[in-house]
């Protein structure tokens, strides 16, 4: 399926997550954006490991159960960090910006008339629960799951991963809609973060 473009309708399609009482819902998507303008932003999976605030380490060559047992032991927040791949650094930096980007972001966006603004992954509801949890500044925010990548695939947005062990997982991508028509479409290539932003939105508005 080619994927999701400007002009374009949002397709309908059903994700999940946990309500304030602890209660998990499935919520439509034509639900919470029909009449709206919403923000739906996508990563390629939650708890992509981040720095939150630790200082960021150069990656280092070695298979995981290499790199598992050389650092766990004497220095989680190195392990965190240290991946195999140039790929899997730049997600870490990415999300860095992605997520919390929007979460400051959001005052603004929605002064700008902005209804709702939706974080989409590959996960189960009982991980996005707990991602969210890591965002206590969070008040705007809501962390979707598509766990089968269902509604990832009706976006036209679905990035195979298999060959690293992660299966089909979410392109980086932002999208602004208004009234289920598709106003901006921002999708990244690779492990690239330039054009899926809050600011990048921002600017679409």
């Amino acid at each position: 399926m080619a994927p999701i473009a400007v002009g374009d309708t949002l397709p309908d399609g059903n994700l999940s997550y946990f309500d304030e009482n602890d209660q998990l819902q499935t919520v439509s998507t034509h639900s919470l954006a029909a009449g709206k303008k919403v923000v739906l932003f996508g990563v390629p999976g939650a708890f992509t490991p981040t720095c939150r605030g630790q200082p960021c380490l150069k990656p280092r060559k070695g298979t995981l159960h290499q790199l598992v047992g050389r650092d766990r032991m004497v220095n989680h927040y190195m392990f965190l960090v240290s991946f195999p791949t140039s790929a899997a650094h730049a997600h870490v930096l990415n999300h860095m910006k992605h997520v919390p980007g929007f979460i400051e972001k959001a005052e603004e966006l929605k002064s700008k008339g902005v209804a709702e603004i939706l974080c989409i992954s590959v996960n189960d509801p009982f991980v996005m629960k707990a991602w969210a949890k890591t965002y206590p500044e969070n008040k705007h925010l809501k962390f979707l799951a598509d766990g089968s990548a269902e509604y990832t695939r009706a976006l036209g947005l679905e990035l195979d991963l298999s060959e690293k062990g992660l299966g089909i997982r979410s392109k980086r991508f932002a999208l602004l809609a208004d009234d289920l028509k598709v106003k901006a479409a921002n999708v990244e290539s690779g492990g690239e973060f330039t054009v899926s932003s809050a600011e990048d939105i921002m600017k679409a508005l």
